[in-house]
This record gives structure tokens, C-alpha cells and sequence, in this order.
């Protein structure tokens, strides 16, 4: 049974850091695509970024290049998303997914997902 789990959200100044962890079990997570997608109240989910299956190749949105982070650590089989410079904009429900075949933008892309840890930054 494949299961992701967030986790590292929580309450930040404007600013401020936060570092969101995803374990996963059931799957090897270094041989997947990840993605980290947020929600916030009223919004439809979206894409923050993801990660190639082999590592090699990251992308981000617009909102947030340049301050967050996206990484993977085979060995612990976690995915991790770093937040640096967090502004109220990025208050929402932050998701994990993971797939077998290629990274993408889109929610419908990912066969597996976390159920959300919220981050909420304070101006």
C-alpha cells in the first residue's frame, strides 16, 4: 500500500523558513516523479514544483522561484520541500505526489498524494 505523508508545516512570520518533509512508503520514491502542489482556502490546488524521477531535472512556478527548494533523500525514501522567504500569499495546504512516469504541472498527472500539511505565514 502505497502512503505519503507530509509533514513540517505549521505557523511563520513573513520572512521566515520552513521545510516540508514527505515520507513515502510502498514505492521507491527514487524511482518517481514528485511533485508539491498547495491549496488555499477557495482556490483550486496548484502547482508549486516537482522533480524528475532521476533527480536531474527541477521546475518551479513563477511564485515561487528563487525562495523554495525541492530535493529527495533516496536513502530516508523523503521528499522535501525548503521554503525560504515566506510571504502571506503562500498560506495554504501543502501536498506531496508522487508517479512512476514524468514530473508535470498538472494535478490529474499524479497517481499518489499526501493528505496535506498547512502552512500558514503571518504578515
Amino acid at each position: 500500500q502505497v502512503q505519503l505523508v507530509e509533514s513540517g508545516g505549521g505557523l511563520v512570520q513573513a520572512g521566515g523558513s520552513l521545510r516540508l518533509s514527505c515520507a513515502a512508503s510502498g514505492l521507491p520514491f527514487s524511482s518517481y516523479a514528485m511533485g508539491w502542489f498547495r491549496q488555499a482556502p477557495g482556490k483550486e490546488r496548484e502547482f508549486v514544483a516537482h522533480l524528475s524521477r532521476s533527480g536531474r531535472s527541477t521546475e518551479y512556478a513563477e511564485s515561487v522561484k528563487g525562495r523554495f527548494t525541492i530535493s529527495r533523500d533516496s536513502g530516508k525514501n523523503t521528499g522535501y520541500l525548503q521554503m525560504n522567504s515566506l510571504k502571506p500569499e503562500d498560506t495554504a495546504v501543502y501536498y506531496c505526489a508522487a508517479d512512476p512516469w514524468y514530473p508535470s504541472r498538472s494535478v490529474t498527472s499524479y497517481s499518489y498524494w499526501g493528505q496535506g500539511t498547512q502552512v500558514t505565514v503571518s504578515s
